[in-house]
C-alpha cells in the first residue's frame, strides 16, 4: 500500500434508477437540463432563507444564507415532490427520516415525497455523510426550506382561488379552504403553465418561516419502515455493485504483495495475450479491462507472477503498542487534533492520593466490515466523467477525481446508489479513481468491484490505540486524580465526565504502522473502553458498587439519567450481589456526539470462552424522529460492538494483513447475539441530535467489567481474550 498516495472520498446515493436511466446521457446539466431531468413540473425559483443550522464542512453552511427553492425541490405534475440532498445512504436510514422531515413540513402524504440523494450534478451539497450530523444539520435545512415552500405554494394557492391567503391552507396535497369551498391539489398548482412562469420570476422570499413543534409533529416522531424496505428484501434495490451500463465492460487491478511496495518491472505480455484483455499500465498502477470480471481476474493473475516488486520492512502486529508509544509525537504537532487538557496540580495531587492505579489499555486494529466491497462504475462522454461509487462524500470524491484527470469540478459528476454499509469506512474514493483511469483508457464504461480480501487489506482500518491511565482515590475514597492519555487512536470522548479535583486529558500522534481512518464512533469506544473499565478498577479499591461510585461522581443531567434507567431495568443490585460460578454482571456509560448511553451486561465465562448472556441499554439522543429506526440503529450498534470487543482484530506481519476474509476475522453470527433489551428516553424538550455512533461505545467496556465480576480477571485490551487464548 502507498501510504502517501491521495485518498478519495465517498458519498452519497441517488433515488434508485428510475431517474438515472431516463436521463439522456449528459453530465452537470444546467437548471433547464435539472427539469428535463426530473420531468415535467414545478421547480420554484424564489429564494428563501432557511434556518440557520449547523454548517456542514464543505457544503452550504448555515449563516442564512439564501437557498434557492429550486436547489431542493421539483413538483412534479403528478404532485410528487422530489427532494434533493447530498446525504447518502448506507442503511442508517436517512433516506426515510429526510422523507418524514420534508413530510411534516410540506404537510404532504410521505408517499408524494421522493429523495434523490448524493448527485453532484443536482443535489445541492448538505456536507458528507459522517459524525452523526444529518440529524442535528440537514434535517432541520431540509424543514426549513420545505416550510418556506409551503408557504410560498400556499400563498400562490390562495391568489389561484381568489381567496385571501389565510383561508388557505395546504392538507395531504390539496389547499383546503373552508367547508365546501374551492380546493386545488399541489398536482393541479403545478401543471398550471402560467403559474409556472409566474414563478421563474419570483423574487426572493424573506420570510421567517417557522418549522414544527415538536408537540404538533404529525409525521415526525413516529415510527415508520424503511421507504425501500420492499426493494431491498425483494432483490430489487439497485447498490453500487449492481450498476450496468451501455457497453460496460469489467475491470481489476493489480495489488502490490504488501503494504508500501512499489513496482520495479513487470512484463505485460502474458495478460495482453489472454482474449480480449487489455492492459494499462500507470507508474505503480497496473490494471486489466476484460468482457468478464473473471477474465479480467486472470489477467491479473498472470501479471502478478512477473511483476518484481520493492517491498520496504514494515512493522507487524506483535510490536504494535510499543510502536505506538515510541513513536508518540508528545510535542503536539502530527496528525491534526493532537490536544491537551490540564486542570488542577495533577503532580501533587499523585502524592496525596491515599489510593492510585497506574495501567494501560490497548484496542486493536479493526475492520469495517461492510456487506458490499468498494465498488465503482466510471464512463467517460466528451471529455466529461460520470462515477456511480458507494460513498460517504460524494463532493469530496468529485474533487478528487477533478483533481487526478485535470478537470474541472463541472465536468465530474459522481452519483451514489444507496451502499451497502459504510460504518465510517468509505470516506475515501480509491474504487473511483480506479474505475475512472480504466475506463479512460478503454473509452468504455468499466465496472470495478473490490473483492473482500481487497477490501481487508486495502481500505483503511479503525486506528489501533493505547490509553494509558493514572488515577488516584483521596481518604474519603473519592476520585481525586485523573491522568489519562490516548496514544494514536483519536480525541473523540477523550474528557472524562466524572469530577475530579486534579487531572490531565492528552491525544497523543503516533506513527502508524496501518492506514487508519474513520470508524464508527472513531475513537471514543477507546477512550469510552478505558475509562469505564478503569472506573470500575477504582470502584473496587475504595470498596464501594461499581454503579454507586459513578453516581457519586457524575453531576445531575442527562448521562446519569440514562445510567440510573439502564441500572434500574437490569435491576443492577440484585444481579450485581448475586454470586454465581463464571457469572458476573457489568456496566458502563458514556457521552459523544452530544447523545448519552448506559449499558449492563451479564456474561458467562466458561474455560476463558466469553458469552454474553444479556445486554440492556438506554440511550437518549433527545426528540426521537422515528422510533423504529432509532431502535435499530442502537441494536445494530451494539452487535457491532459485540464484535469489536470480543472478536475482531486485524493481525498483520512484514506489511501483510493475515487474516483477510471472514473465515479468518471473526463478526459476530447469530449464535453470539446474546438477549438485548433497548430502551430509548425521548427527550422532546431537547433538540434531536445523530444516533449512528454513540450507542456502539458502551458495550465492550460492560462486558469487560462483567469478566471481571465473574472471573477476579482484569481483560485491558480489546478484543477481550485472556492471556492463553493469545498463544
Amino acid at each position: 500500500m502507498n501510504h502517501d498516495a491521495p485518498l478519495l472520498d465517498d458519498g452519497c446515493e441517488v433515488e434508485r434508477y428510475e431517474l438515472r436511466e431516463a436521463v439522456p446521457y449528459r453530465f452537470q446539466p444546467n437548471r433547464r437540463q435539472v427539469v428535463q431531468l426530473l420531468g415535467a413540473g414545478l421547480v420554484i425559483a424564489a429564494t428563501a432563507r432557511v434556518a440557520s443550522t449547523q454548517p456542514p464542512r464543505g457544503g452550504r453552511g448555515g449563516g442564512g444564507r439564501p437557498e434557492r427553492f429550486s436547489e431542493r425541490f421539483h413538483i412534479g405534475r403528478d404532485g410528487i415532490v422530489t427532494v434533493m440532498t447530498s446525504k447518502v445512504e448506507v442503511g442508517q436510514g436517512s433516506r426515510t427520516q429526510l422523507t418524514q422531515a420534508a413530510a411534516e413540513e410540506l404537510r404532504l402524504p410521505v408517499e408524494q415525497i421522493r429523495l434523490v440523494m448524493a448527485d453532484t450534478a443536482v443535489c445541492p451539497n448538505d456536507g458528507g455523510t459522517a459524525g452523526s450530523q444529518t440529524t442535528p444539520s440537514t434535517v432541520p435545512r431540509v424543514r426549513s426550506a420545505a416550510a418556506a415552500a409551503r408557504e410560498l405554494l400556499v400563498g400562490l394557492a390562495a391568489a389561484k382561488l381568489k381567496l385571501e391567503r389565510a383561508r388557505v391552507t395546504l392538507d395531504h396535497g390539496t389547499f383546503v379552504t373552508e367547508l365546501d369551498g374551492p380546493q386545488l391539489t399541489l398536482a393541479q398548482l403545478a401543471s398550471d403553465d402560467e403559474l409556472i412562469a409566474q414563478l421563474t420570476r419570483e423574487p426572493e422570499h424573506q420570510g421567517g418561516t417557522s418549522v414544527t413543534a415538536v408537540a404538533q409533529w404529525e409525521v415526525l416522531g413516529t415510527e415508520m419502515a424503511k421507504v425501500t424496505g420492499k426493494e431491498v428484501v425483494t432483490g430489487a434495490a439497485v447498490f453500487p455493485s449492481d450498476v450496468t451500463r451501455p457497453g460496460m465492460i469489467y475491470v481489476k487491478v493489480l495489488r502490490p504483495p504488501s503494504f508500501a511496495a512499489t513496482l520495479q518491472a513487470i512484463d505485460l505480455t502474458p495478460a495482453q495475450a489472454l482474449d480480449g484483455v487489455h492492459v494499462v499500465r500507470d507508474g505503480n498502477f497496473v490494471g486489466c479491462t476484460a468482457k468478464s470480471s473473471w477474465q479480467a481476474a486472470k489477467a491479473v493473475d498472470a501479471l502478478a507472477a512477473t511483476a518484481k516488486w520493492d517491498a520496504p520492512p514494515q512493522p507487524s502486529g506483535e510490536s504494535l503498542f510499543a510502536l505506538l508509544k515510541s513513536t508518540a509525537n508528545t510535542a503536539g504537532g502530527g496528525r491534526s487534533g493532537s490536544r491537551e487538557n490540564r486542570w488542577g496540580d495533577s503532580t501533587a495531587a499523585v502524592a496525596q492520593s491515599n489510593k492510585v492505579i497506574n495501567t494501560s489499555y490497548t484496542v486493536a486494529y479493526i475492520q469495517h466490515a461492510p456487506m458490499e466491497p468498494r465498488a465503482a462504475v466510471a464512463e467517460w462522454s466528451e471529455g466529461k466523467l460520470t462515477v456511480w461509487t458507494g460513498t460517504q462524500q460524494p463532493s469530496r470524491v468529485r474533487e478528487q477525481l477533478a483533481e487526478a484527470f485535470r478537470l474541472r469540478s463541472d465536468q465530474v459528476r459522481v452519483i451514489v446508489p444507496d451502499t451497502g454499509g459504510g460504518f465510517g469506512g468509505k470516506h475515501t474514493g480509491e474504487a473511483a479513481l480506479e474505475a475512472a483511469r480504466l475506463a479512460q483508457a478503454a473509452g468504455r464504461p468499466v465496472s470495478l468491484r473490490w473483492t473482500r480480501e481487497e477490501e481487508f487489506a486495502w481500505a483503511y482500518f479503525r486506528p489501533a490505540g493505547l490509553i494509558e491511565v493514572q488515577a488516584g482515590l483521596d481518604a474519603a475514597g473519592r476520585l481525586h486524580l485523573w491522568d489519562f492519555t490516548n496514544y494514536n487512536s483519536g480525541g473523540s470522548a477523550l474528557e472524562s465526565p466524572y469530577r475530579s479535583a486534579n487531572g490531565r486529558t492528552r491525544f497523543v500522534t503516533s506513527t502508524a504502522p496501518l492506514r487508519q481512518g474513520s470508524y464508527r464512533a472513531l475513537a471514543s469506544t477507546a477512550n469510552t473502553f478505558a475509562r469505564e473499565s478503569a472506573m470500575d478498577e477504582l470502584a473496587a479499591l475504595a470498596n464501594v458498587n461499581p454503579l454507586e461510585f459513578r453516581l457519586a461522581h457524575l453531576p445531575d443531567g442527562r448521562l446519569k439519567d440514562v445510567l440510573v434507567d439502564a441500572a434500574r431495568r437490569f435491576n443492577w443490585r440484585e444481579a450485581h450481589s448475586r454470586q454465581q460460578p463464571g457469572r458476573g454482571v457489568g456496566l458502563a456509560c458514556g457521552t459523544e456526539k452530544a447523545s448519552f448511553v448506559a449499558t449492563c451486561a451479564e456474561v458467562e465465562v466458561i474455560e476463558n470462552r466469553i458469552r454474553v448472556l444479556s445486554v440492556c441499554t438506554t440511550f437518549e439522543c433527545g426528540a426521537v424522529q422515528n422510533p423504529l429506526n432509532l431502535r435499530s440503529q442502537i441494536d445494530g450498534s451494539l452487535v457491532m460492538g459485540l464484535g469489536g470487543a470480543l472478536f475482531e482484530a486485524i493481525e498483520f506481519q512484514d506489511g501483510k494483513v493475515k487474516n483477510g476474509r471472514f473465515s479468518q476475522y471473526r463478526v459476530p453470527r447469530m449464535e453470539d447475539l446474546p438477549e438485548l433489551d433497548t430502551a430509548v428516553l425521548d427527550r422532546r424538550d431537547l433538540p434531536s441530535v445523530g444516533a449512528g455512533e454513540t450507542p456502539i461505545i458502551a458495550i465492550a467496556p460492560a462486558i469487560a467489567n462483567a469478566v471481571a465480576h465473574a472471573t477476579g480477571t482484569r481483560l485491558r485490551s480489546l478484543p477481550l481474550r485472556f492471556p492463553c487464548e493469545r498463544g
